[in-house]
């Protein structure tokens, strides 16, 4: 990081005049745009949001859908793949958690060229992937309560734009089977403003298609009325800034967590805020006790391995 020099006083230099207020919603600090993107920037500048159609190809969609298929029937997937456990989550919608690291067969879906250079303008340079799970809305379930992405964070609009929201259809989205609704132009609201289910439209668009979506607009999952499931993939982003200074769950040790104190912990981040922070959808000490089983029975395979190839010399 370069300095200036001001008399005898180093000042780190601010970009804070470059910010960008759209509305009375939202504020942020633009980045890098692509030609190639450009209208689909400006889009998401006046609506909040645009869909990108096929985005991904049939063979991508294939694989995802087949990927997603083995994970719903793998025990440590999680419980939330066998159903929703609140209605936020959707009682009758399965999701997988920490996909990034269930899979290698879907590690397309987050990197792909034209949603990366759409943050590269949104979000400030090294911005991170913040959750990455399937959604599976199944027949029956109801209408998510509408919500906006950085809803637990209590800052007052215009307010600065903490990340994007990503949903991949893996289906084709329909006006009957869960499609992601939206409210245009919600990103630019005040907080006076008061969000209405009769004012959402339906992101209707076929199965490697992408809804790409500012985390002040206000969205909700759909109703499904239709007979079979929808499935879909949501990336979230979020800007580098979004975490403590030192990485505390990788730097403290977990061979005895019990011999810290709880609250110490909870300060390390072995805690959540509402469901911020969740390891595989569940709390971060729960996610250390399945990681730490993980590394036991990786380590007993790799001795048994060992002892198998000593056999055979």
């Amino acid at each position: 990081m370069a300095y200036q020099k001001q008399s005898d006083t180093y000042i780190r230099p601010s970009n804070i005049h470059k910010r960008v207020q759209l509305g009375k919603g939202t504020t942020f600090l633009p980045g890098k745009k692509d030609p190639s993107i450009s209208h689909l920037i400006d889009h998401v500048l006046e609506h909040g949001y645009v869909i990108l159609p096929s985005l991904f190809t049939k063979e991508q969609v294939d694989t995802g859908n087949s990927e997603l298929a083995r994970l719903h029937s793998e025990k440590t997937s999680g419980p939330a793949s066998r159903g929703g456990r609140n209605t936020f989550e959707g009682l009758q919608t399965r999701r997988v958690y920490a996909l990034a690291d269930k899979s290698r067969a879907l590690d397309c879906f987050p990197i792909h060229e034209t949603l990366l250079k759409m943050n590269d303008y949104f979000l400030q340079e090294h911005y991170l992937l913040t959750s990455y799970h399937s959604v599976d809305i199944g027949p029956g379930e109801r209408s998510q309560e509408m919500h906006t992405d950085d809803g637990l964070v209590h800052l007052p609009r215009p307010r600065p734009l903490m990340g994007i929201g990503t949903m991949i259809a893996l289906d084709p989205f329909t006006l009957t089977n869960g499609a992601t609704t939206l409210i245009p132009g919600s990103h630019l609201w005040s907080d006076s403003q008061t969000p209405t289910r009769e004012a959402m439209i339906p992101a209707i668009m076929p199965a490697g298609s992408v809804v790409y979506f500012l985390n002040t607009i206000w969205h909700s999952g759909g109703a499904n009325t239709s007979s079979l499931p929808r499935r879909s993939l949501t990336v979230q982003y979020c800007q580098p800034w979004i975490r403590p200074t030192e990485n505390m769950t990788v730097a403290m040790g977990w061979e005895d967590l019990d011999a810290v104190p709880k609250r110490l912990l909870e300060l390390l981040g072995f805690s959540t805020h509402d469901f911020m922070g969740y390891v595989d959808g569940r709390s971060p000490r729960a996610g250390v006790e399945m990681r730490k089983r993980r590394l036991v029975e990786w380590g007993m395979k790799n001795e048994e391995d060992e002892r198998k190839k000593g056999a055979k010399l």
